[in-house]
């Protein structure tokens, strides 16, 4: 029998979630009232439970997905069917070698003109079971972090790769076996910890990460969860907890000054993307005839278009009405006027490309990304609006794909958001032209003989000169700036 797993209440005025984590694959065997997932909604997490016993079946609702009351969540088939699936973990410790085969993990493919990938993280220890598709180690590519799956479920016999080794695409990486037998190697972590309910804690993937990212151990966080899972805002906390270690130091004998400085340094070897990202600015410096032009841009308009219109957005669009989608439009219709930012040089010829593909530049843990808005020429406000959370979302937990990040034509840079007032942009090759956002603030100014407050902001525009001319980047800032300050100039293309 097909039992439907359906979102439940959410609380008054909450009429949709997000899917956090599945704590289930199809094919995995539920108890009843065990949880199966977790949404987050704007205000509380809500753990949805399983309503009978039996086994996992098709899960409609992805990780990230929005879901409204009552939505689909996955499908359960209950009843003995469910049984089997668990059994063989209790009845392989009499057939310990069943003779399972021997699987290689490989490199995957790592994208476009990317040969080679470090290490970063194991997650499986030589002897430990998993399931098919649960993550075994995570790549470092010069661009975007890569997930390796586990290809069948089964033991995880030798690893081939340690953590820092660089290993190119379609190496080999470890390998293992789908000895059912294996299963037992699984089980002594389970008898070590009396304190679960008798059934495997899985901790939030949010939290693995940035545990991963942080470098600390799981028993350095104090675990919320349901069944003593850790959470992602436990490994903040933990984070931010202040360090009960530290002040033993003082206690030891005093060393000489340079041996204590010594001692307060600490020496990380860059990652492979921070090390592409110094060798790409430095590379694109060398290389173009960079030049920086300046304007400032008076808000008023925008913001108050803004303000009027942005219930009535995010009623309609159900995403929040930013600042981005009118820089984003503004660039547009000045890359329409001065196609030579939009365009890029290859050898002799210059490329001008007909199309935008605005990179948003956008800061993570790691480093800076770019993620790519194809077509945007031809975009919306909510469109744009909902392909710039998206990707934000994506970068900020290190899910972008290399295909999410080429192809660029021209690319935004918000540094307003980090408080700064002014700044010149580096170039992001192969592209001609980067604008450059900075913070919005009020300052004086003379408008119409009068002394006025008004919220301004400064822009810049990095240009290849090679490409570029000093008249064209003025004018391509200048249109921004007229743009911005009458917003009704892009509905009429003046």
């Amino acid at each position: 029998m097909t039992i439907e797993v359906r979102v439940p209440t959410l609380g008054e005025s909450v009429t949709e979630a997000t899917v956090a984590t599945w704590f289930k694959k199809p094919g995995d065997a539920v108890a009843v009232d065990e949880m199966l997932c977790e949404l987050e909604t704007d205000k509380v997490t809500v753990e949805v439970p399983s309503p009978a016993a039996g086994t996992m079946g098709e899960i409609i609702a992805a990780e990230g997905d929005t879901v409204g009351v009552d939505a689909l969540l996955a499908t359960l088939s209950e009843g003995a069917g469910a049984a089997p699936a668990a059994a063989p973990a209790a009845a392989a410790a009499p057939a310990a070698s069943s003779g399972g085969e021997s699987l290689d993990v490989m490199v995957p493919t790592l994208g476009e003109s990317v040969t080679e990938a470090t290490v970063a993280t194991w997650f499986k220890k030589p002897g430990e079971a998993f399931v098919a598709d649960e993550m075994l180690c995570e790549l470092e590519t010069d661009k975007v972090s890569v997930e390796v799956p586990a290809p069948a479920a089964g033991v995880l016999t030798q690893i081939l790769a340690d953590e820092g080794s660089t290993v190119e695409a379609g190496g080999k990486l470890a390998i293992m076996s789908t000895d059912a037998g294996a299963a037992p190697a699984a089980a002594p972590a389970a008898t070590a910890a009396p304190a679960t309910t008798g059934k495997d804690v899985e901790d939030a993937p949010s939290a693995k990460k940035a545990m991963a990212d942080a470098g600390i151990s799981r028993d350095a966080v104090t675990a919320t969860g349901k069944d003593g899972r850790v959470m992602k805002e436990d490994v903040m906390a933990a984070l931010a907890a202040p360090k009960a270690a530290a002040p033993a130091p003082a206690a030891a004998p005093r060393a000489p000054v340079a041996a204590d400085q010594a001692a307060r340094e600490e020496r990380v070897k860059m990652t492979r993307l921070r090390q592409t990202i110094a060798r790409r600015l430095k590379d694109s410096q060398n290389t173009a005839a960079m030049l920086t032009t300046y304007n400032e841009v008076d808000m008023t308009e925008v913001m108050a278009l803004r303000n009027e219109y942005k219930d009535l957005f995010l009623k309609k669009h159900g995403v929040k009405l930013g600042f981005m989608s009118f820089f984003t439009k503004a660039c547009v219709h000045a890359l329409k006027e001065v196609p030579e930012v939009n365009a890029e040089i290859d050898g002799t010829d210059i490329v001008y490309k007909n199309y935008v593909n605005m990179g948003i530049a956008a800061g993570t843990p790691t480093g800076l990304v770019v993620p790519v808005l194809n077509d945007t020429d031809q975009m919306s406000f909510a469109q744009i609006e909902k392909a710039i959370a998206e990707k934000g979302a994506k970068a900020r937990d290190g899910k972008l794909s290399m295909a999410e990040m080429q192809g660029g034509t021209f690319t935004i840079s918000n540094g307003g958001v980090y408080g700064s007032l002014m700044s010149s942009p580096i170039l992001n090759p192969p592209q001609s032209g980067i604008l450059g956002m900075h913070k919005i603030q009020d300052r004086p100014m003379a408008i119409n003989g009068q002394v006025v407050i008004r919220p301004m902001m400064y822009l810049a525009l990095s240009y290849d000169h090679r490409i570029v001319d000093g008249k064209g980047a003025v004018t391509f800032l200048v249109r921004v700036k007229e743009a911005l300050e009458d917003p009704r100039r892009l509905l009429m293309d003046l």
